[in-house]
């Protein structure tokens, strides 16, 4: 059942904050025909009838194999259509500002996919009424998604004062741990030795840090989790450990709860359990200023013992190291909530849509049912090697995902196909994102870790800022 906003939210726009990985922009235009020349993006088609031509601006792969198996789908798409598609590639730092500026100019794309337009672009131009209904395209196939996927799609829009699907879901992932099982054989433990209650999960990777030989005490840490407000990893660590204190932020209906003194206290609790583990040397100094990618960097370099992680690019970046990936790297999921109960673990439902202003809507949603179908999207899915994970219950059964020997790619299928999941509160009420976009739990931490606030009062800010961006949302 498609769960309700009362309307009468103001759209403000969120404010975009750095992400920290560092790449060239590279852009790269697929036209019509197997035979066709890649042009620089951003260059218009020759032909006169261009408003016949698909123009898609797709997220730039971490891998060349991922973009491969798109433009794969856009050449047999083409030559089962004859129809001409101009396909670019962008990086994930510049896509959701180029998406912006063409919003404003109204030389917008008709299709966009970006993996940070989860949460900075799609739940807010969804309220405003800037894409396109895309019902058509998912009632047909709706039934193969997990709930997960489909809540995260299905948004609300203020003009039209209905909640439907303005997103087509793409591909998921979740938060991780990995961990170097031969740094926990050092310290005399065994992973068969790893707790699964709360308390001795984490008391674990402690006593792994105190135990490890002398000469490296002092260079690595038990704990590899970011506290840094510069980094989104901050808030999907924290987000997971609000929902393993059972702390819920909104309620069926995308309003905030935040005055419940349990939500409060939940959120306070959260705070300090996390802050404590700074406080006691178990997670590096230099956490409070990392960048996204940094605690993959500190893991890789045996920096730290353990780290959470929002995809599993750690072990997909040492696939080819045969001895690493398979022995000495591992992957776990979350132990069980304080309470005793299973993990549910949130999910990050990266999403394509259409813009309300494309002159071609009716031929891209012929397209994006095309990749959809699962030949096509759990092929793609399947190109990046593991790093995201699919959403339908074919690309589960495919034996790459049941694959018992690889122990990075067993766990995830898991955590997403075995366990209760669900998707990020944006879902729910588009305002969240830019409690997102804040970071506002990096920016509590930091008043705690840096400024020496207590818990309750950094709680009380954060609680205080998150209910002043709802209201901006009215």
């Amino acid at each position: 059942m498609l769960l309700k906003i009362p309307p009468g939210f103001k759209v403000r726009r969120p404010r975009q904050f750095a992400t920290a990985i560092a790449c060239l922009t590279i852009s790269l235009t697929l036209v019509g025909c197997p035979a066709s020349k890649e042009t620089p993006s951003g260059t218009s088609p020759k032909s006169p009838a261009q408003n016949d031509v698909l123009t898609i601006w797709w997220n730039k792969g971490y891998l060349l194999e991922e973009d491969e198996a798109l433009r794969k789908i856009v050449r047999d798409w083409e030559s089962k259509t004859g129809k001409k598609v101009k396909l670019s590639f962008e990086t994930e730092d510049d896509l959701p500002q180029k998406a912006e500026r063409a919003l404003k100019t109204g030389k917008s794309p008709d299709i966009l996919f970006s993996t940070r337009a989860e949460y900075e672009l799609i739940p807010r131009l969804a309220w405003e009424g800037k894409l396109v209904d895309v019902s058509e395209v998912m009632n047909p196939v709706e039934e193969s998604f997990s709930p997960a996927a489909l809540q995260a799609v299905s948004l609300y829009d203020k003009t039209a004062e209905k909640r439907s699907y303005y997103a087509i879901p793409i591909y998921q992932a979740t938060i991780y741990i990995h961990y170097w099982r031969d740094l926990v054989e050092q310290a005399g433990k065994q992973p068969s030795d790893i707790p699964q209650d709360w308390d001795g999960f984490w008391n674990f990777w402690k006593t792994i840090q105190e135990n490890l030989p002398n000469e490296q005490n002092e260079k690595i840490h038990g704990l590899g989790i970011t506290v840094s407000p510069k980094s989104s990893d901050t808030y999907y660590f924290f987000e997971q450990v609000l929902e393993a204190y059972s702390v819920e932020l909104l309620d069926e209906e995308g309003q905030l709860q935040v005055d419940d003194p349990k939500v409060r206290q939940g959120i306070i609790q959260s705070l300090r359990w996390i802050a404590q583990l700074y406080k006691e040397n178990y997670i590096p100094p230099g956490a409070v200023q990392w960048l996204n990618p940094d605690n993959n960097f500190n893991l890789l370099n045996r920096l730290t013992v353990m780290s959470p992680n929002p995809t599993l690019s750690i072990p997909a970046a040492q696939r080819q190291e045969e001895e690493i990936y398979l022995n000495k790297l591992g992957t776990l999921e979350f132990p069980n909530k304080p309470n005793g109960d299973p993990m549910r673990y949130i999910v990050s439902v990266r999403q394509a849509a259409i813009f309300s202003k494309s002159k071609n809507q009716e031929l891209a949603k012929e397209f994006l049912a095309y990749l959809v179908r699962p030949e096509n999207l759990d092929t793609y899915i399947k190109a990046a090697s593991g790093r995201y994970a699919p959403i339908t219950k074919s690309g589960w059964e495919d034996p790459f995902w049941r694959d018992r020997a690889d122990p990075h790619i067993a766990i995830a299928t898991k955590m997403l196909a075995d366990r209760p999941t669900r998707p990020f509160y944006f879902a729910l009420n588009p305002a969240y994102a830019q409690v997102l976009e804040e970071n506002l739990w990096g920016e509590a931490l930091n008043r705690i870790l840096v400024e020496n606030a207590t818990p309750e009062t950094a709680a009380d800010e954060a609680i205080a800022r998150m209910k002043e961006i709802f209201e901006e949302w009215k």
